[in-house]
């Protein structure tokens, strides 16, 4: 199997936040405190819809004192500029362009999170945000946004050579993908499981390049 795209799952993959606040859920709790009950849909809305936190809690009708909601957006902005990167993660990534292997992220975020993924890892080939798209994982139309990106459709994304994706939801990251033909695998950061680091994944993807 020769492999020409990695695509990698954001959060728990290749960044994390060591101490996060939750802005969004905060939004969600002012909403409870003004008589409004969560809906269904309240997390499918802030992940598929290229919204400020502000416009995301005007569209959720959700009304919010100037001054709390500068707080909230303060939080943000600190949670947002904590997310670091795993170190295996920026090693994984470098060592498989280093190769010629073209490398994307797909991943399910509310709009300012995207920045930080970009500023962490600002040279990939491709970013498939859901917020930008309009869907979410496990929907197969995000994995097929993000071959498309790397140029080419899944299952013969570059003919005989295939995409692999990696991610530590085994919905998300590994069933969805192969339900369109691409090579999921699942990442267990816990080493449990058959993966449990990036550097190892990529020296898989290298070596079955050939």
């Amino acid at each position: 199997m020769v492999y020409k795209a990695a695509i990698f799952d954001a959060f728990g993959t290749i960044i994390q936040i060591k101490s996060g606040v939750h802005p969004y859920r905060q939004v969600i709790k002012e909403g409870i405190r003004q008589g409004r009950r969560p809906q269904a849909d309240d997390a499918h809305v802030l992940l598929t819809l290229n919204l400020s936190l502000p416009e995301a809690a005007e569209h959720l009708g959700i009304k919010i004192a100037a001054a709390r909601l500068s707080e909230i957006e303060d939080a943000l902005e600190g949670e947002i500029s904590a997310i670091e990167a795993y170190p295996d993660a920026l090693e994984a990534i470098a060592l498989l362009q280093a190769h010629h292997v073209l490398v994307g992220v797909c991943s399910n975020l509310a709009a300012p999170y995207g920045a930080a993924v970009k500023r962490l890892f600002p040279k990939l080939d491709a970013y498939a945000f859901s917020y930008e798209l309009g869907v979410i994982k496990p929907n197969p139309t995000i994995y097929q946004a993000a071959c498309q990106m790397l140029g080419g459709v899944p299952g013969n994304i570059f003919g005989s050579e295939r995409v692999v994706m990696i991610g530590d939801s085994l919905r998300c990251d590994c069933h969805g993908p192969r339900e369109v033909g691409i090579i999921g695998v699942h990442l267990d950061r816990s080493g449990l499981g058959r993966v449990s680091n990036l550097i190892d994944f990529a020296n898989h993807v290298i070596n079955s390049e050939g």
